[in-house]
């Protein structure tokens, strides 16, 4: 398999990491639209901190290379798309970046090609929606001059444990023979394994379900969280308790963001819809998720109005904005929630997160926040992602002697604060 030439499309936390490991077996390049990000990437840095300095450095030496010239990648014969598939206002599945990436791929795509999409979508996506640009923009007949794939990425950002290639892969194939090649290729890098699914169908449904099994668990435990609030009990004790039980899984209540958990079940629900089901127990649990944010809020200001605290004119401290720990990634990140539901209050808040990129976060939500501790005291403060650095940060000595402190994440001790989910 050393004539394959590998050409990873999307350089952001699923491609770059998946590219570097190609990279290792293959002659592989990386191609992203952004030119500051392939400045950034071929200067040997990752600003998303999926990659490690000394393993990009590494790589480059090796030959691995970026680029966001199209001509450069004309030469590959195996096209990855890992490019973003978010959701629009209305949370419907927007697949413009599929589009953008399929027709890049048949600007350049030749005979007996494969190109491989790991972006999450729903049943259907690759074969009735992308190919047909390939096929329009290249000319080409698939199944006959070029050939596809679905395997969906499994990253996990932040996670230095489960690394891309100590995951294992899904893969599949528009042919028998094409699924055994493509299986045969991850598998030479994927030391955790492939499991080769039956149709590009299967394989997308593995993934979008995947993430809607989490989202309603999480679903489940935010709601027993709002019963046992009202009941006075701690929900994080009678998780622990529960857990005793070799078979109870272990959710915990919280935020749900991200570009994965939190979008996964619109495009499961909307394919659901186009076949004539209302999928009731998906829409519910995101109902419940994205509700949680302004809990959060309403709970706080609750808190405060019962120890006599101004509402009105209070200094607020946000604790974390990225949408999960120990990660600059701040995608649909559900912190933003909070922020605009205690804004509602006509109060003053700062927002500290020393993982977050400043600049992108103003760009993206316009919120300013800080990398660094402000020397300000608060009436009040709320962990909201549980990022490791925040275990060596004095909270109470950022809060004024009367004060409220909530915990999102179950992180602090819990004679430290005033109220957790």
């Amino acid at each position: 398999m050393q004539d394959i030439e590998i050409c990873v499309i999307g350089l952001g936390y699923v491609g770059l990491p998946l590219a570097r490991l190609f990279s290792t077996k293959y002659k592989t390049i990386g191609y992203d639209m952004n030119q500051a990000r392939v400045e950034a990437l071929m200067a040997g840095h990752d600003v998303t901190l999926e990659v490690s300095d000394e393993l990009l450095q590494s790589a480059l030496k090796n030959g691995f290379t970026c680029t966001s010239n199209i001509e450069d990648i004309r030469s590959c014969n195996f096209y990855v798309v890992a490019v973003p598939t978010p959701v629009d206002e209305n949370n419907n599945p927007d697949l413009t970046p599929l589009y953008g990436a399929s027709t890049t791929i048949g600007k350049v795509i030749s005979k007996g090609d494969i190109v491989v999409y790991e972006s999450t979508v729903y049943p259907g996506v690759t074969e009735d929606e992308c190919i047909p640009v390939v096929e329009k923009v290249s000319g080409l007949k698939f199944n006959q001059d070029f050939f596809a794939g679905y395997s969906p990425e499994r990253i996990n950002p932040g996670d230095k444990l489960h690394t891309v290639e100590k995951i294992k892969k899904v893969v599949s194939g528009s042919t028998f023979e094409i699924g055994k090649k493509i299986n045969e290729i991850y598998a030479s890098v994927i030391t955790a394994g492939t499991h080769l699914a039956p149709s590009i169908k299967v394989a997308e449904a593995a993934k979008v379900i995947e993430n809607s099994q989490r989202d309603i668990n999480i679903a489940f435990v935010n709601e027993l969280s709002k019963i046992f609030h009202k009941m006075d009990i701690d929900t994080q004790d009678v998780l622990e308790a529960a857990s005793t039980k070799w078979n109870f899984l272990p959710f915990k209540p919280g935020l749900v963001g991200g570009h994965c958990i939190g979008v996964d079940p619109y495009y499961l629900a909307q394919c659901a819809q186009r076949h004539g089901y209302n999928p009731e127990i998906i829409l519910a649990g995101r109902r419940m998720n994205d509700g949680m944010g302004e809990y959060v809020a309403n709970q706080i200001i609750k808190l405060m109005l019962k120890k006599g605290i101004q509402v009105v004119d209070s200094k607020i401290l946000i604790l974390g904005f990225t949408f999960k720990e120990n990660c600059p990634d701040v995608r649909n990140t559900k912190v933003i929630d909070i922020y605009k539901a205690l804004k509602e209050y006509n109060v003053t808040i700062s927002v500290y997160d020393p993982w977050a990129d400043i600049h992108h976060t103003l760009k993206e939500y316009g919120v300013n926040i800080v990398n660094k501790l402000p020397e300000e005291k608060f009436d009040a403060a709320v962990l909201a992602v549980a990022h490791s650095i925040f275990s060596e940060v004095k909270i109470e000595n950022l809060l004024k002697e009367k004060h409220i402190l909530f915990d999102v994440k179950g992180f602090l001790p819990q004679e430290k604060i005033d109220g957790r989910l």
